[in-house]
């Protein structure tokens, strides 16, 4: 299995690829926490480092996969999320909704047999991977930031277990990952979950000739839905790209016009904010999820 240890802090398509993967590839991006390490103890802060979004987040790869083609779609099933045994969560005076009572302060969290410790207040852990996606056809927005190519969604569902679908905009689609939780909650109130270390296990594939506009992930078993992932300065923009590219998708493969589907997804799709927090320059990243219809073929495939 190849080990992807190169680091990137944006997403380019002039990002020179370290490997070229083929379809069905399992690989390894073993990856830095947010910061890079450099919150080495609590001494440290945010203001230490003097925080930017273009030196953190960093992203191991990009990976060329052979065979992905503009208006193709990119599958990454993540298989594993092995995280280190110490992550931290740190704040400063300007992120979340309660920026103008928060100063700039560092915590360490301790991880042992599958449980963080905040406190001497223990609670399972859910590895999820912050940044993942694939280089956008122009610019190179910084892994800090979030858009249609992926990047910094901040969707704790993106864990062990599910599938993600990328729309491809250039050759090879040029793969990367990072930033990965221990564990988060929706929205991200103060900036930061248990930021950590850790080593991501996933498999490629590429869907041939699919039009997709935004991420799409899948989950599985009984429960199993499909979201939509969009993101925006503002969320009511944010919500209007994720619903039409829901409605888009659910119209491709059950037949139904505009209308009927909008009122089906009234009925069945939950809005969920994965990061939002506020007056941060970050877009506002949301998911919205959908059951699967069994009656009907996949929604993505």
């Amino acid at each position: 299995m190849q080990i992807i240890e190169d680091r990137v802090y944006a997403f380019s398509k002039d990002n020179p690829p370290c490997y070229t993967a083929q379809p069905g590839e399992v690989l390894q991006f073993n990856t830095l926490d947010c910061f890079s390490g450099r919150l080495t103890d609590e001494t440290v802060t945010m203001k230490d480092m003097d925080f930017s979004y273009n030196i953190t987040n960093p992203a191991a790869g990009p990976v060329y996969v052979e065979g992905a083609e503009v208006g193709d779609v990119l599958v990454v099933d993540i298989y594993d999320i092995q995280v280190a045994d110490e992550g931290t969560i740190a704040t400063d005076d300007h992120c979340g909704p309660l920026f103008e009572g928060t100063d700039y302060r560092t915590k360490k969290i301790k991880i042992e047999g599958g449980m963080a410790d905040f406190n001497g207040v223990r609670f399972p852990i859910n590895p999820m991977i912050g940044v993942i996606g694939t280089a956008p056809t122009e610019g190179a927005p910084a892994d800090g930031f979030v858009g249609n190519y992926g990047g910094n969604m901040d969707n704790k569902l993106i864990t062990k277990g599910t599938r993600l679908y990328f729309p491809v905009r250039v050759p090879g689609a040029l793969l990367q990952m990072g930033d990965v939780h221990a564990t988060m909650g929706d929205a991200e109130l103060c900036g930061t979950g248990i930021e950590i270390a850790a080593q991501i296990t996933v498999r490629v594939n590429v869907l041939k000739n699919f039009e997709l506009h935004w991420p799409v992930l899948e989950t599985f078993g009984p429960a199993g839905k499909w979201y939509v992932n969009a993101s925006a300065q503002e969320y009511n923009e944010a919500l209007v790209c994720a619903s039409k590219e829901m409605q888009r998708l659910l119209m491709n493969i059950t037949g139904w016009d505009a209308v009927e589907t909008y009122m089906y997804m009234s009925a069945q799709s939950d809005v969920e904010i994965s990061q939002g927090c506020k007056p941060c320059e970050v877009q506002l990243s949301l998911r919205i999820g959908t059951p699967k219809l069994t009656e009907f073929p996949p929604l993505v495939g």
